[in-house]
Parts: structure tokens; sequence; C-alpha cells
């Protein structure tokens, strides 16, 4: 089956009827925030997604009867990266992490009444979530079967206790997805659980001092001590937590590299400009050949990264002709996270002292995307995975 990279009409509409939202409404306030704390909050996030409802970019993952645009990934892939052009894009148009993966999650595996209770909620942005697996060492980190936080049964329900560490958004989130061990045996399961933020035994500890900070509610530490839940907390079935991990983490991964995929093309953009106007020993910059260097190589990066990305939303989409998704999205998280990082640093390289001043906003989206080669795996873990993919395959094959 071909790969068809056409745009419907009503989606290329969409994409300029964002491109236009981002201008006209985001970048005023991307250059406030970076002038003053540097981070969004709530008021500003209520503003901005007020703005996206008006001009019918609202919530572009989000099922249409949930209230959204109901985009497959394919069409995601196209409208995450116009949202990612800003920082506050994401954000804006209700396609942000953590919030994105979790209304995928419970739109999949939660039941009716926690449909109504968190995910429509969410879904309409009138409250904000958190996603709770990663733990200090020695708990999980990339490897989850380290997971230390456990979940016991009692007569009315369970009880969590333990410690989970960088938890974007947690500060102001309405509720948490917690991961918790509940095997009994040597084989490590896991439970998902649906905790309110108010929940007795649920304590945000501290922020996380971080590198990264365009994120709201920050990454936080959270104590979970004697946090007691009834049986109705349980998202979908006891011991099932893994494998619903890798329902939200697969899109979730492909989702992240189209919205920062936005952003390095925004500072390319940014480069191109520079170059075309810069004039030293003689010439633009853009004329100059280590310029033309970096300029050619962050095309190549951003043309290599959207051809991956679209590869596995489509693969995602369509089940690939019996591809689970999960080998494509690997590829395309690990490629996309570090070529963005490269892209970034280009064009702060190419803009010199002005890259590295607060005058333009490259330096406080190199300090974003770094992060990206570690969370949602870090590029080492994925790399992992698709060599032990690409030996089955080759194995199976009788070479």
């Amino acid at each position: 089956m071909a790969i068809d990279f056409t745009l419907e009409p009503e989606l290329d509409e969409l994409r300029e009827r964002t491109a236009e939202f981002i201008r006209a409404t985001v970048f005023p306030a991307e250059v406030e925030m970076l002038r003053g704390p540097g981070a969004p909050d709530d008021t500003l996030r209520r503003t901005l997604q007020r703005g996206a409802r008006d001009a019918g970019v609202f919530a572009p993952t989000v099922p249409k009867e949930l209230g959204g645009l109901g985009l497959d990934l394919r069409g995601q892939s196209v409208i995450l990266q116009e949202a990612g052009y800003s920082l506050l894009g994401p954000l804006a148009l209700h396609c942000a992490a953590p919030d994105e993966g979790n209304m995928l999650l419970l739109e999949k595996v939660a039941d009716a009444t926690q449909r109504d209770r968190f995910l429509k909620p969410l879904a309409a942005g009138d409250v904000r979530s958190c996603f709770a697996m990663t733990e200090p060492a020695p708990g999980a980190g990339s490897d989850p079967s380290q997971l230390t936080t456990v979940a016991r049964r009692t007569d009315v329900g369970w009880v969590l206790d333990g410690r989970k560490w960088f938890i974007t958004g947690a500060d102001g989130a309405a509720f948490a997805i917690v991961m918790a061990r509940t095997s009994t045996g040597t084989e490590p399961t896991a439970t998902m659980f649906l905790v309110p933020a108010d929940t007795p035994g649920f304590r945000i500890v501290r922020h996380v001092p971080s590198l990264d900070q365009g994120f709201t509610g920050g990454h936080c530490e959270i104590e979970l001590e004697g946090c007691e839940v009834g049986d109705d907390a349980v998202l979908g079935e006891v011991d099932k937590g893994f494998a619903y991990a890798q329902v939200r983490l697969a899109p979730a991964r492909l989702t992240h590299c189209m919205r920062w995929l936005g952003l390095a093309r925004r500072a390319h953009d940014l480069a191109l400009g520079y170059a075309a106007e810069r004039t030293a020993f003689g010439s633009r910059l853009g004329e100059l050949g280590m310029v033309q260097q970096q300029l050619a190589d962050n095309e190549i990066d951003l043309a290599a990264s959207r051809a991956l990305i679209r590869e596995a939303a489509w693969t995602l989409d369509l089940g690939g002709q019996g591809r689970s998704g999960k080998h494509e999205s690997s590829v395309a998280k690990t490629f996309t996270a570090e070529a963005v990082g490269r892209i970034v640093d280009r064009a702060v390289q190419v803009c010199g002292a002005l890259g590295i001043s607060g005058d333009l906003p490259l330096a406080a989206y190199l300090r974003e995307v770094r992060p990206f080669r570690i969370y949602d795996g870090p590029s080492e873990t994925h790399r992992w995975s698709i060599a032990r993919r690409a030996l089955r395959t080759f194995e199976g094959a009788g070479r």
C-alpha cells in the first residue's frame, strides 16, 4: 500500500488557519513569557486555549465526540508541527504533553464512569493531568521493571506507597495516572490508578530544578504515603499497567516528534533570516560556505525527520499491513530527538552572539529541546530496542 502525503483541502486549510493563529496570537504571548517568568501558568493556558477555540483549531488530537477535531496521526503530524512552531503552540491547541498522551490512554482504556469524571473535563481543557511513572533511583526510569511504588489491596480498595520523580505538570494537575507494582510473584506486573490530586497521602514534595521550563506545572517529585483509593480508581485491569503504557507511549513519542520538529523549523527560519541579511568578510553570511553547510544540514535533518514521522504515523494509523508501529515510532523518536537538537544548535551558531542572547528565542529553544533525547525513552534505550528487533527479523528470515 502506497503512503499518500497529499493533504486534503480541509486539512490544508486547517494547517493554514493554525499557522495564522500561531503567528497572530501565540507569538506575542511567547515573547512576553520569555521576557518574564519563562514558564506558562494556567491563566495563560486558559487564555490561549480560548483563542484556539475561537479560531477553530482547539484539540486536534481529541475525538470529535469529546469536542476535538478528531484527526488521525497523519493529520496530527501536519497540525502539531504547525503548533510546535512556537513553544506555546501545543499548549494553546491543547495537544501538549502530558495531557495529550493521557487523553489518548483514557479514551482507549477508561470505563464510562472514569470517562465522565476524568476524560471529559480533561478533553475540554477544564483541568490538567500528569502521568506518574518515573521514580528516583533505584526506582523505575528507562527500565520500568524497576518500579518500586507498590499498591496493596485492602478491604475497600488499594493503598499506594512510593515516590515519583520528574512528573511533568504535577503542580496544579487535577489528577495523576499512577503506575504501581501489584505483582506478588517473581514476574513484575503493574497497575494504573487514577488518583485525584487532593487524595490524602498524595503530596507534591518539590519542583525538580530542570534545564527546560516550558511545561505548565513544572517537573515535580511526588510522595505517595498511605494513599488510599477505591477499586474504581483502577484504570483498565489489574496487572495490565505495562501493556497500557505501550498504548500511550508509541503515539505519544510520535506527537513529541511532531511538536519539537515544528520548533526546530522555527529555529531554522530564524537562522535563514539572519544569514540572508547579516554581512561579514565582504558578503552575506548565507554566501559563506561554512554557513551554507549548516543551513543545508538543517534542511536535510528537517526533511529526514518529517519523512520518518510520516511513515510512523501512517503505520500506526493503518496498521501498516500487520506492523504494530513500535519499531517505526522508536526510529522516528531517536532520529528526530537528535536531529532537533542539531538543528537548533546550528541555528544558534549561525546567529552567533545574537543566537545566545535573549533578543532571539533560540537560547530558550536550545534548553527546551535538549531533554527530548531523554524523556519518552532515552536514545540509548530506543537503539537497543531497534537493534533487537532488527536481529529478530533477520534471524526469523533465516538469513
